[in-house]
């Protein structure tokens, strides 16, 4: 309905045939509550920035590393907490198998992340890792001509902000990572608008900064805009700050020291105006006032203006649970993500080769269970008493077994934030 505000400034700036008209849109919850179950899986996620979310210090994120080295190397799927878990078992039993190949993976780097792991499920994060895991086209989608908009429902995200944080970089990593390059186009296929943006780069190591200062360089040229929302632009590290051509300010009061250097800051990121004292006209601004600058035709930023914002055409305020409910139940991808998927992964396959081994007292090894197959039908596996030379046939069988491994090691690669490169496996 109407606003007396709103139109107060629909007339005064003379926006004639204003109406208002709500927009599609697909609501998305980790947690599977109050829109779609949003999940990744753990391998998609990568060692990257699951150490982030797990807080693991530069040791314990050299062990993961190696982990996930090891389950790519032979096609053992992470896909949830469990899949993980078994896969370090098997890590720490097996230590001294590894060590040469993978480095060092102590115990107690282990039992820490054994312990994350346990830490957050109980946070409810097992709900973030699993099957159907999202589609990225799902984010990409027209209702009636109109692109739909996706909100990724935080309330209850924003109690464990490092998996807020990390989810939203997961998501910008698929983007950047599958997406295929379309140069500058007219107008983008989405458009990324991070909430609370701080939160992303609060205890950023080094390492994971300059990834996403490379990220946000380069998704602009996959059709992809990025926005950082955040009441103070020093919350956004310099390097970031400097590949973001436009820019929306709006007021900032400054009451603290730390208040007025923002304010200079803020400042000081614009094309200057002779006509206007931007640091100044900060601290004047009024509700849906702001400083804006964007790029002209040639990239080049145009000098700061004052300008007053065009009211929202849809409603302002909240929801009813009702209503949230009606529009889960007829958006575009209804039903499809609610039912969990739980197929054969490492889990599974070390339990396997783990009853395997308690069976004939043999450790299998460590091929993805592919080799043990070809073990088992050809006779092979650890050479038993008198047993000197393998049969031709023997010899063919492994050796295609280590080309199909080599093959699938080759095709697991990851990428820019650790993700997995060309879909998922």
């Amino acid at each position: 309905g109407s606003n007396a505000k709103v139109a107060e400034r629909i007339k005064m700036l003379g926006l004639d045939g204003f109406e208002y008209r709500g927009s599609p849109v697909t609501f998305w919850d980790v947690f599977g509550v109050s829109g779609h179950p949003l999940r990744s899986t753990i391998s998609e996620m990568g060692p990257l920035l699951l150490a982030r979310v797990l807080d693991l210090n530069d040791t314990q994120s050299g062990v993961l590393a190696a982990v996930f080295k090891a389950a790519d190397d032979n096609a053992l799927l992470l896909l949830d907490l469990k899949d993980l878990r078994s896969m370090l078992q098997y890590a720490g039993d097996n230590a001294t198998q590894l060590r040469t190949q993978y480095g060092n993976m102590s115990t107690a780097s282990i039992g820490a992340i054994q312990r994350g792991l346990l830490s957050l499920e109980s946070q409810g994060g097992d709900k973030l890792f699993g099957e159907p895991a999202l589609a990225l086209d799902d984010l990409m989608q027209t209702d009636g001509g109109r692109g739909v908009i996706n909100i990724l429902a935080a309330d209850k995200l924003l109690s464990n902000p490092r998996v807020y944080s990390t989810m939203l970089l997961w998501l910008l990593s698929e983007l950047f990572e599958n997406l295929p390059e379309v140069g500058d186009p007219e107008k983008p296929k989405l458009v990324f608008f991070f909430d609370e943006a701080h939160l992303l780069f609060n205890d950023a190591p080094k390492e994971l900064l300059e990834r996403i200062e490379q990220v946000v360089r380069l998704v602009r040229s996959k059709g992809v805009g990025v926005y950082f929302v955040t009441q103070n632009p020093l919350d956004v590290p310099q390097t970031v700050l400097g590949q973001l051509g436009n820019r929306v300010q709006h007021a900032l009061r400054a009451f603290t020291p730390r208040d007025q250097a923002a304010v200079k800051a803020a400042a000081t990121t614009f094309r200057a105006n002779p006509k206007l004292d931007v640091e100044k006209a900060i601290g004047e601004l009024e509700v849906g006032e702001a400083l804006v600058s964007f790029l002209d035709e040639k990239g080049r930023p145009h000098m700061v203006e004052r300008a007053y914002v065009i009211p929202p055409a849809s409603r302002l305020g909240t929801l009813t649970a009702d209503e949230r409910r009606k529009v889960i139940e007829g958006s575009l991808v209804a039903g499809h993500y609610e039912k969990s998927v739980d197929r054969e992964s490492a889990h599974e396959q070390l339990k396997t080769r783990s009853h395997a081994k308690g069976v004939d007292g043999t450790t299998p090894a460590p091929s993805g269970g592919l080799g043990g197959i070809l073990d088992s039908i050809t006779g092979g596996g650890t050479p038993g008493k008198g047993r000197t030379r393998e049969g031709p046939l023997e010899a063919a069988a492994k050796s295609a077994a280590r080309a199909m491994g080599s093959e699938v090691g080759r095709r697991i690669i990851r990428g820019v934030l650790g993700s997995i490169l060309g879909g998922r496996r």
